[in-house]
């Protein structure tokens, strides 16, 4: 049974930085397994933020997001990470992290199969 379970949300400041991490489990090779991370703003719709490939050399990001997120993995201790600068109140959502058997480790991914629950980042200006 796959798990994910997010941890690091908080509360920031704007301006502030923040990391989000992922625990993974349930999976046999973690490292064919395409990872992402969401959020979900308060009374919004849930949108993606950002992908990155089983080997981790392949990363996607949400215009919204570019230059100022940074997504990670470890393969070894089978976590991501979301690492996040420059937050400003329109950040404020619940980050969800997801994931997706693919086969591949250099393959990135359009869409996931199974969902963590949140972790929640609240950011005041």
């Amino acid at each position: 049974q796959v798990q994910l379970v997010e941890s690091g949300g908080g509360s920031v400041q704007a301006g502030g930085s923040a990391t989000l991490s992922c625990a993974v489990s349930g999976y046999t090779h973690y490292s064919v397994i395409c990872m992402g991370w969401f959020r979900q703003p308060p009374g919004k719709e849930r949108e993606w933020v950002a992908t990155i490939s089983g080997d981790g050399r392949q990363t996607k990001y949400a215009d919204f997001v570019k230059g100022r997120f940074t997504i990670g993995r470890d393969n070894r201790q089978s976590t991501l990470s979301l690492r996040m600068n420059d937050l400003g109140p329109e950040d404020t959502a619940n980050y969800i992290c997801a994931s997706v058997y693919i086969g591949f480790s250099y393959q990135a991914c359009n869409s996931f199969t199974d969902y963590g629950r949140g972790t929640r980042v609240s950011v005041s200006s």
